[in-house]
């Protein structure tokens, strides 16, 4: 294993921010190439968790030989939002100095113009220098997957309609619980990814990408960091891994028996005010149309002091907040349903 680190100046005197970069040589040069990065949103943590055990077994394989293909591994992905704290509460989803959500505007570029991410980096703050390396790292590989999680939530994963079915597998290997097909329109770093290899031929836009894979895993909530699950994730990433031919010793694929639902048909249970919630209904649960799922008291103690919320549609329940204390318009739950919501939706991501 090789380990070095990409340093990220400040953007004040006497600072600089160090990203750690773990590297494994495959020996077939035919294998596919993976790239693989946690805590991009600095607080999501099971993504962590799951590498240190996965660099253990792969640290193993490479002593044996074992493995294929390249695999380049970043575990913490932002030290500039693991180092941001407002009254002793991290703050890593966003970025304090310009307010923007760290896996939002990746630069969308053509594969062809990968060498340009890199050029000139010190015309850019250093939040746009990490952007702009990690892309660069990942437009190197084959298959890329950026691990987060949710609030209190399932396993479940953000998959471009143009690699679905193919990813299957991983979804199988992770055992996740739902997908959630994207229509690639953001510039969350997954769909930049795979914006770029859309786009490998400027101009042209392909619609499958065979052999290429870019996906955001969300390993359930972020009070699910736990050595059992992490090595449980490790052991089921390694059977992707080995199913793809990147590891020796191939593995029967594991079904993925979950729905695959386009962002269409999420619904959002969101706050009409803001209160108390008291949840009637937990992560896992499959509702019916018109079920009670949680009650907001928005003025305790008084007639008519709480409002009930119900289910637009039958679905699973996906994620709930892990907030109490919610504000009004706040998002409740993530519901995977069968069909659209009636609830106007913009193109790309779900939630800022």
């Amino acid at each position: 294993m090789d380990v070095s680190e990409i340093i990220i100046p400040g953007d004040t005197p006497g600072t600089e921010w160090r990203l750690p970069v773990l590297r494994f040589a495959g020996r077939n040069a035919k294998a596919p190439k993976i790239y693989i990065q946690a805590a991009l949103h600095a607080g999501e943590l099971p993504g962590t968790a799951l590498l240190h055990f996965l660099c253990e077994r792969l640290r193993q394989a490479e002593s044996e030989g074992g493995i294929a293909g390249d695999i380049t591994i970043v575990p913490q992905a932002n030290p500039i939002g693991a180092a941001q704290s407002h009254f002793g509460d991290l703050q890593g989803r966003f970025d304090l100095n310009s307010r923007t959500n760290f896996n939002r505007d990746f630069p969308l570029i053509s594969l062809a113009d990968r060498v340009t991410l890199i050029e000139d980096l010190d015309d850019y703050p250093a939040t746009d220098r990490l952007k702009r390396q990690l892309l660069h790292m990942a437009l190197r590989a084959d298959l890329v997957l950026d691990l987060h999680c949710d609030d209190e939530s399932l396993q479940y994963a953000y998959i471009d309609e143009a690699f679905w079915p193919e990813a299957a597998d991983l979804a199988g290997a992770l055992d996740m619980q739902a997908v959630l097909l994207s229509d690639g329109e953001s510039s969350a770093f997954e769909e930049a990814v795979g914006f770029a290899w859309k786009y490998e031929v400027p101009g042209e836009r392909r619609s499958r990408l065979p052999g290429r894979l870019s996906v955001t895993v969300e390993l359930r909530g972020k009070r699910d960091v736990d050595p059992l699950l992490a090595k449980q994730d490790a052991d089921g990433l390694w059977r992707f891994l080995a199913a793809r031919g990147i590891v020796s010793g191939g593995t029967t694929p594991t079904e993925f028996s979950g729905p695959a639902v386009p962002l269409d048909n999420v619904e959002i249970l969101r706050a009409p005010e803001g209160g108390a919630v008291l949840f009637h209904r937990k992560i896992g649960d499959r509702v019916a149309e018109g079920e009670l799922l949680a009650t907001i008291v928005t003025r305790p103690g008084q007639p008519d002091g709480s409002i009930d919320l119900h289910a637009p549609q039958d679905g699973l329940i996906l994620t709930r907040t892990s907030d109490r204390l919610v504000r009004r318009r706040g998002d409740l739950m993530k519901i995977a349903c069968g069909g659209p919501s009636n609830a106007a939706r913009k193109a790309g991501a779900l939630e800022n």
